[in-house]
């Protein structure tokens, strides 16, 4: 009658870890996109002199964060590919994807949105937003649909795997 079961469900450190890096990186660029930036572009922010600063140092930061997050899922799925007997080879591919979006938002996107938000000229006023930047965000949202399609299907992937 004292029977005690011992079945667990554990798994790998690894997975963990890849787990909590995508949910806290989608959750965070979802929050970034959907509410922080229209809430900055609602407000008038695009009308200030200074929003390509305000806007550079907001990316400058996630930009770092996504690459470190980037950095532990490739890491952890390279990980599990070597204990996994069961592996899906296209979820290196989803990883490598992430870090190349990551790498791409950090050093060509951000600094190009800036470069073109930047006024050499202090005296003349914004009339409107210039064409390259729509283009360049534009861009970015299409990365940022990519980013979630492989984070969601990898996120999705792990939390199905068992050992």
């Amino acid at each position: 009658m004292n029977a005690i079961s011992t079945v667990e469900f554990k798994r790998p450190t690894w997975q963990t870890a890849v787990m909590f890096a995508l949910g806290f990186w989608l959750s965070a660029s979802l929050v970034l996109d959907w509410v922080i930036m229209p809430s900055l572009y609602l407000s008038g922010m695009m009308s200030q002199t200074d929003f390509a600063t305000a806007g550079y140092v907001i990316f400058w930061n996630f930009n770092r964060m996504e690459l470190l997050s980037a950095a532990v899922v490739l890491t952890g799925v390279l990980a599990l590919s070597k204990t996994k007997s069961r592996w899906n080879p296209n979820v290196i591919v989803f990883a490598v994807i992430l870090l190349a979006i990551a790498l791409m938002d950090t050093y060509f996107l951000t600094p190009q949105m800036c470069a073109v938000g930047t006024h050499l000229n202090l005296f003349a006023a914004a009339s409107a937003i210039p064409a390259q930047m729509n283009l360049l965000h534009s861009g970015y949202f299409l990365l940022e649909v990519v980013k979630l399609v492989a984070g969601g299907t990898l996120l999705s992937w792990c939390w199905q795997q068992q050992v």
